[in-house]
């Protein structure tokens, strides 16, 4: 929770994949679940890698739209953005308008080191801008 310096601390690229980085990606679904989040980013939970975690369902019954990423980057942005009320995990009962773009082309790497690329829009764009900010050291509020 802010102001904890590792929400704003340079975060490591992750170089080691496969069991261990599943097992901290069910534990931070774990934290987001109980505290009814949609997406969790590693530095919120005090480690300083960049990984995230998200379900823009937020519902841990739909596992099948669970995402985990490690390392990832936004190629390319859509120039239609939006403005929509966020809140955060870091800020309990805070939220503000942000705006952001409505489409995200990004790559990343999955648990088992795999890279993949692909298009977000709409609201699972949005979280995941969200969580990308904080591997950045960007809050909401920054925004």
């Amino acid at each position: 929770k802010y102001p904890d310096p590792r929400l704003r601390t340079e975060n490591e690229k992750i170089t080691e994949f496969g069991k261990p980085l599943q097992e901290l990606a069910d534990e931070m679904f774990d934290v987001m679940y109980d505290d009814d989040g949609c997406g969790l980013a590693a530095p919120q939970v005090g480690i300083n890698y960049r990984l995230m975690v998200f379900n823009p369902q937020g519902d841990r019954r739909k596992k099948d739209t669970e995402m985990v990423l490690a390392n990832p980057e936004i190629i390319s942005s859509g120039e239609e953005k939006d403005w929509f009320r966020e809140g955060c995990l870091s800020f309990p009962g805070i939220r503000g308008q942000v705006e952001r773009p409505t489409k995200v082309l990004i790559r990343a790497q999955d648990v088992k080191g795999e890279d993949i690329e692909f298009e977000l829009e709409g609201f699972t764009a949005r979280v995941f801008q969200h969580e990308y900010d904080h591997l950045s050291g960007t809050l909401f509020h920054d925004r």
